[in-house]
């Protein structure tokens, strides 16, 4: 049920705008305060899904409320109340961060259609938080090993800059996880996070994959495209697999990192962009780059930032924890109940050599839960995990 505070000190204007909003929905709960200062103290401790205030006040005006609401509850909309004279301070509330203003006396009809709308955009933002908290918590590393801490204290200090990363590890080991955290660490977390994976487009199609191309460029190009770098722009694109990447190609990312310019296949016009890169590889680039695959000085434009990320064979105190993550997301996915391993056959898991790391692990916990008993037991892991 959404909650409403009106602050008003004047108590007529108060209760007729308090009992339009009851009489126009039940299920609106709507609290009342005489002043700015008390009106805060109510925000500070009721989470309200809309305020509704008046400007001009005394002891704290309008301003100072919207002002102060916004640094501890920046999600409440605020829909402020003008008399004819204030409409310039009431432009300014704008400016600050208010959904809409409305004049005295205020217009029933205008009054209510900006009440839902709103409402509507909390609830938006809401679900908005909500859904990036669950995407967040997706890519969510999993471990208290030594080599994971260090790579989550990189995060830490690296993801509010823009330096550009490159990670490196075998196959399998959790390097998009490193990638995807960097974004949503960063102050670029409400922008786009592209990837791209540079060894599953074919080498004639990757500079059109990434910098666009124009009509007529190529046979197939019908119309005008832009490119993955285009489409990350104000965010990070993540290079995945970038050692697989053609030696032309790997020329026109040096440029776009040295100049912050792209263009696009068959154009001779430059577009600018603002893009972190974040790059990732399961190859050894510098003997890549002694054996004339990859570029010397791309490598050390990309590599600003690297973080290493160890195969499960060098962290095999996490694969408990990885375990009962994976056991509960299966069970969420599958709508089942959570199956438990019992202690020998966690012991025995974390004997066995995962060549293909964590992903590995994944398909065999997953097998196990399917094919193995109520509790998955040490005669479960023989059976059902082998190579």
């Amino acid at each position: 049920m959404p909650k409403i505070l009106v602050i008003e000190d004047e108590a007529a204007i108060r209760r007729v705008l308090g009992k339009i909003l009851r009489e126009e929905s039940d299920t609106y709960l709507v609290d009342e305060a005489e002043d700015g200062a008390v009106g805060l103290e109510k925000i500070k401790g009721e989470d309200y899904d809309l305020v509704v205030c008046d400007i001009k006040m005394p002891k704290m005006d309008g301003v100072e409320v919207l002002e102060a609401a916004k640094k501890i509850k920046p999600e409440t909309p605020f829909v402020m109340i003008s008399g004819h004279g204030d409409l310039e301070t009431a432009i300014n509330t704008m400016r600050l961060g208010a959904f809409d203003y409305i004049s005295k006396p205020p217009d029933l009809n205008r009054l209510l259609t900006t009440v839902r709308n709103a409402l509507d955009r909390k609830t938006l933002v809401v679900e908005n938080k909500m859904l990036k908290k669950k995407v967040s918590k997706s890519y969510e590393m999993i471990g208290v090993s030594e080599p994971i801490q260090h790579i989550k204290d990189i995060i830490d200090k690296v993801a509010p800059t823009d330096a550009r990363v490159l990670i490196t590890g075998p196959n399998g080991t959790g390097k998009e996880l490193v990638a995807h955290q960097l974004h949503e660490k960063s102050e670029r977390s409400g922008a786009p996070f592209i990837e791209v994976n540079c060894a599953a487009i074919p080498g004639e199609l990757i500079e059109s994959e990434l910098f666009g191309h124009v009509k007529g460029a190529f046979t197939s190009a019908v119309k005008d495209r832009a490119g993955k770098f285009e489409a990350a722009d104000k965010g990070t694109i993540f290079l995945d697999e970038i050692g697989d990447m053609s030696l032309p190609a790997q020329a026109k990312v040096l440029r776009a990192l040295q100049e912050n310019m792209i263009q696009r296949v068959g154009a001779e016009k430059d577009i600018k962009v603002d893009v972190r890169v974040v790059a990732a590889t399961n190859k050894d680039l510098k003997k890549e780059i002694a054996e004339g695959r990859f570029r010397e000085d791309l490598y050390h434009r990309l590599a600003v930032i690297l973080v290493k990320v160890p195969a499960l064979n060098d962290r095999r105190d996490d694969i408990p924890l990885l375990i009962n993550h994976f056991t509960e997301k299966i069970a969420d996915e599958q709508g089942t109940a959570q199956k438990r391993f019992s202690a020998d056959a966690i012991k025995l898991l974390q004997e066995y050599d995962w060549t293909g790391n964590i992903r590995e692990l994944r398909n065999v916990v997953e097998r196990l839960i399917i094919l193995g008993g109520a509790e998955i037991s040490e005669t479960d892991v023989k059976l059902f995990a082998s190579k």
